[in-house]
């Protein structure tokens, strides 16, 4: 009876799984504050793959880890047409051609400073950064990305990339704009998986302050009106309300991001003993799915996918 009444339904095609890939060749290791994650070499990543696609999943979100030799002010290598992230992103392509490819568009995988925009005089320049998101957004769909995830939250993204991907023939590529990105506590973790955190000062001048809700309305309507598939609320648990406040307001889907912080705050827990960890991840995505989020990226996904293909 519980079952037969249960209002909100979690499913496998619910997720895209967020994987880390690097350089080289027989490489796996594990981020540390992340337990179960693990960043990949391409070949590495395709054996993954087969795992996490049996389970169900059906999209992943890749994101690459560069050696400080690679990068740079202008995070040129980014659009580099040898470099290690778009052949992963077309070996991933050919070898699963149903799975969905989203990708990361934003300069601090690859800057120097470590911003996701353009650094002059320590400053974060806008205006500049865009031509450079468009040529990274061009390689990638080129690479065979299925979706693109404008990160770093500044303005006008959004319209610049559908632009320049539409002139180049790329109208079927989406874009799941990160509408509502918070500046966040819960980011720890990630910057260690990619090792790229800021050089200098923080990004609140171009990610949100966790205390304003109208705003994430301004933010998403701007990015809806250029053109945006999908939206999203970055992190998801102590934003459920801003979920729920889009999906309300929207007919496009909303997607929600369970980001590294929250991942390691339940995987810390469970590894105390002082929480069932399965149960508080269930929960978890549960509430996010609840809240009003059609996808969700999640760390949990295989974690998640093995128990719903139990019941």
């Amino acid at each position: 009876m519980r079952d037969l009444v249960q209002e909100t339904n979690l499913q496998v095609s619910d997720f895209i799984f967020p994987m880390f890939v690097v350089d080289g060749t027989r490489q796996k290791s594990e981020v540390k504050s992340m337990p179960g994650i693990y960043r990949y070499s391409v070949d590495n990543l395709l054996e993954e793959l087969k795992e996490v696609t049996d389970l169900g999943i059906k999209a992943i979100d890749l994101f690459p880890n560069y050696p400080e030799s690679k990068k740079d002010r202008f995070a040129s290598e980014s659009y580099h047409e040898d470099t290690f992230y778009l052949k992963a992103i077309t070996a991933v392509k050919e070898k699963f051609p149903e799975l969905v490819i989203m990708t990361d568009v934003a300069m601090d995988p690859y800057s120097s400073d470590g911003h996701d925009g353009l650094v002059e005089n320590g400053k974060i320049l806008n205006d500049a950064t865009l031509e450079i998101l468009g040529n990274m957004s061009l390689a990638q769909a080129k690479a065979g990305a299925d979706i693109l995830g404008p990160s770093d939250m500044m303005d006008g993204r959004v319209g610049y990339i559908r632009r320049h991907l539409d002139t180049h023939g790329f109208t079927d590529v989406s874009i799941m704009s990160y509408s509502a990105k918070y500046a966040s506590a819960f980011y720890g973790p990630f910057r260690d998986a990619l090792e790229s955190a800021p050089k200098f000062g923080d990004k609140k001048t171009y990610q949100m302050n966790p205390a304003n809700k109208r705003e994430a309305l301004l933010e998403a309507q701007l990015d809806f009106e250029e053109g945006a598939d999908m939206l999203m609320v970055k992190p998801a648990l102590s934003y459920l309300d801003i979920i729920r406040l889009l999906d309300e307001n929207f007919d496009i889907p909303i997607a929600a991001y369970n980001v590294s912080g929250e991942y390691a705050m339940v995987k810390a827990a469970a590894q105390n003993g002082w929480l069932d960890g399965e149960r508080a991840m269930m929960e978890v995505l549960t509430s996010i799915r609840r809240a009003g989020a059609k996808c969700i990226l999640t760390y949990f996904a295989k974690e998640a996918a093995v128990l719903l293909n139990k019941r």
